[in-house]
């Protein structure tokens, strides 16, 4: 926790993430120094020793090659052209409704909903002069927010099969009635969109905005945007006329891809059991999704391109510019991946989850889930591992207690919610900064106000309703 504070008061995130690594580590080894060191070092090769985090890695890469050759063929320019044709985006707030439906309308996986409205939102934020910082906000806030609330996805699956570990008889049912009681993501996504009509900009946020209003600064001048020079300076090729359909298409293809890829590593990895929706999403992988995803719209960029205005040259120049853009992402990714690895070694999660367990009171049991779940959401920046820790102590008391287990259930939920979208480390966090060419701390500093008061006003609602 003090590594990420640190993060946020100094802005050395790197500096920060592998210090608390390194920290950890100390603590494991018996106060050690030497081993502290050398732990750190395994820790960080140990990343690429799970297949999911070197899916993801992977991912990030080619999705930098996408980026830039989207921008190269003319895909982001013939874009706006065709929006300016239709008169869609008229002012500054259209321009920031426009990535707000895309969050709210991909609700496959959290990443791809982050990646996919900061693909679009950006040129048209930069040119009514939204800061990077608001824009990153925005796909923050309708990423995990939406795929909570709307869990036809890997995000539904993995709790139904928690609830059902429990012995629940019907957790699908639980499950969507827990989201009268998900505050936390309602109260979010109506923030932000109050947020883009109303102009609301607050403490940091505020400083931003008048920064790129006034002076035109996208970001601050200190700013160490996470795509790189080699994605964010790339200009259209001379030779290629803009056309809508080379950012369309590649972004169409990455969303069809993912539920593709879910169901058929869904139906590959379930075995003897049920074939049904739930089932099928549950045992599917959604890392070999987006990877997959991402490949494929490499390939449709190549078959719209190659041999009639792009060279095969100029292709893979392009895919190798883009990936060493994306070089700040994925040191960002490792670091946190290693961090979170040790902070569930020292048994944070757990040990924070026992300070509730003999809560009898129901509001403030409910109230105590949400904040722990927060609470350990932020410091290990996993929002899945929150509920995989919290779940099997929300029900438990619920049942124990009385109350009602859709209540507990959504007061988990939104917490771990909470504490990934406040968190530094956490990977939807990165990918929003990352999709919108923001400042990862400036995102997380700007973001902050902004989800304390949706934390607040969720607590509050708890309090008076429990």
């Amino acid at each position: 926790m003090g590594a990420l504070v640190f993060a946020l008061w100094k802005k050395q995130i790197y500096l920060a993430l592998l210090f608390g690594s390194w920290l950890g580590c100390f603590v494991l080894n018996s106060w050690n120094p030497f081993f502290a060191t050398t732990d750190t070092i395994e820790t960080i090769i140990h990343v690429f020793s799970n297949t999911g985090n070197t899916r993801i890695i992977i991912y990030s890469l080619a999705v930098g090659g996408t980026l830039t050759l989207i921008t190269a063929t003319g895909g982001v320019r013939g874009f706006i052209h065709w929006l300016e044709k239709r008169k869609w985006v008229k002012n500054a707030t259209h321009a920031q409704l426009v990535p707000f439906l895309v969050g709210l309308l991909i609700t496959i996986e959290s990443s791809i909903t982050s990646l996919i409205a900061g693909t679009i939102g950006r040129p048209l934020t930069d040119q009514y002069k939204i800061s990077r910082e608001k824009l990153a906000y925005i796909c923050d806030s309708t990423s995990a927010p939406i795929c909570i609330l709307i869990p036809f996805n890997g995000w539904g699956a993995f709790i139904v099969g928690l609830l059902s570990v429990q012995g629940i008889t019907s957790p699908v049912s639980i499950l969507f009635q827990s989201i009268a009681f998900n505050f936390y993501p309602i109260v979010a996504i109506m923030i932000v969109f109050v947020c883009i009509i109303y102009n609301w900009n607050i403490g940091p946020m505020s400083i931003a905005e008048t920064r790129a209003k006034e002076e035109g600064k996208l970001f601050n001048d200190n700013a160490r945007p996470l795509l790189g020079d080699d994605i964010l300076g790339v200009k259209p090729l001379k030779n290629i006329k803009p056309k809508a359909y080379n950012l369309v298409a590649p972004l169409i293809t990455m969303v069809l891809v993912i539920i593709i890829g879910i169901y058929v590593t869904g139906r590959l990895n379930i075995g003897n059991e049920e074939i049904n929706f739930w089932n099928i999403i549950k045992f599917s992988s959604g890392s070999t999704a987006v990877l997959w995803s991402v490949i494929m719209s490499l390939i449709v960029i190549a078959m719209l391109n190659i041999f009639r205005d792009l060279s095969l040259t100029d292709y893979i120049d392009f895919i190798i510019k883009g990936m060493a853009g994306m070089i700040p992402v994925v040191t960002l990714l490792v670091l946190a991946f290693s961090l979170g690895d040790v902070v569930r070694e020292l048994g944070t999660g757990v040990y924070i989850a026992g300070i509730i367990s003999n809560v009898l009171n129901i509001k403030m049991a409910t109230v105590g889930l949400f904040i722990i779940s927060c609470l350990m959401a932020f410091s290990t920046g996993t929002s899945w591992g929150t509920f995989a820790v919290m779940i099997p102590i929300a029900i438990p008391m619920a049942i124990e207690l009385n109350s009602a287990i859709p209540m507990f259930l959504g007061a988990v939920l939104g917490g771990g919610i909470f504490g990934d979208h406040c968190s530094p480390i956490s990977d939807t966090t990165i990918i929003s900064s990352m999709a919108s060419g923001s400042d990862h701390i400036d995102h997380v500093r700007t973001q902050m106000p902004y989800a304390i008061i949706g934390g607040t006003i969720s607590i509050s609602l708890y309090f008076f309703l429990a």
